[in-house]
This record gives C-alpha cells, structure tokens and sequence, in this order.
C-alpha cells in the first residue's frame, strides 16, 4: 500500500490570530488537479507566485488545531515554515533527484523559491 500522507513539524510554527501556535500537520501527496487548478485563479495570473500559496492550502490537511488551512494562513507563515514546506513538498512527491549528485533538483514551475529582486 502507497502512502499518501506524511507528518511534518514546522520549524517554527504558524501563530493564529489568537496568538496559538500551531506546528505539527500533516500533508499529503499532490495530485495533478493541485497544481492546475490554481492556474485558473485570478491571484495567480497576476501573481505566478500566489501558485505556491493555493497548492500547499490544497494538499496540508492538518495544521495543529486549525479546521481548515486556507490560502490565508500559508500567507501568513514564518518564510522559514514556508521554505521548509515548500522543500517537504518536493520531497514527499518525489520531485528532487535524490540518488545523484549530479543530477539537478526538479522543482515544479508553481513552487519557486523566494525571488528577492
């Protein structure tokens, strides 16, 4: 049996509106519709960028107490949380040539790294 769900803890942890902090989630393996579906949104086609917001809100199913991780709380993570899940992501579906060195890590177009020009 393949598993699809994968635990994680945040390096530093999403800190609610009510000041809880929220670390362990858990999240699972992507599906093509995540990566597309975000395509379509409007945030997206202004901000390419806003593609990694929408696919990890899709494919976290589980952040400490929170009912539901919305687009809303990934914008509001530490850039160390988001780094890390961001690398979690790629990870767990495989997306990184891990066996050889020589080989260049494969990322998807919708999950790019912080641009910071």
């Amino acid at each position: 049996m393949i598993q699809t769900e994968f635990e994680f803890t945040l390096p530093k942890g999403y800190l609610d509106s009510e000041g809880n902090l929220h670390r362990q989630g858990v999240m699972r393996l992507s599906r093509a519709i995540d990566e597309i579906a975000p395509l379509r949104d409007p945030r997206v086609k202004s901000n390419p960028a806003y593609a990694t917001v929408i696919i990890l809100s899709r494919v976290i199913t589980r952040l400490g107490a929170l009912e539901q991780v919305t687009p809303l709380a990934i914008e509001n993570l530490f850039a160390v949380d988001l780094n890390y899940l961001q690398s979690f992501y790629r990870q767990i579906n495989e997306l990184e040539n891990q066996g050889d060195p020589d080989s260049e890590p494969l990322s998807p177009p919708a999950l790019p790294g912080p641009s910071y020009s």
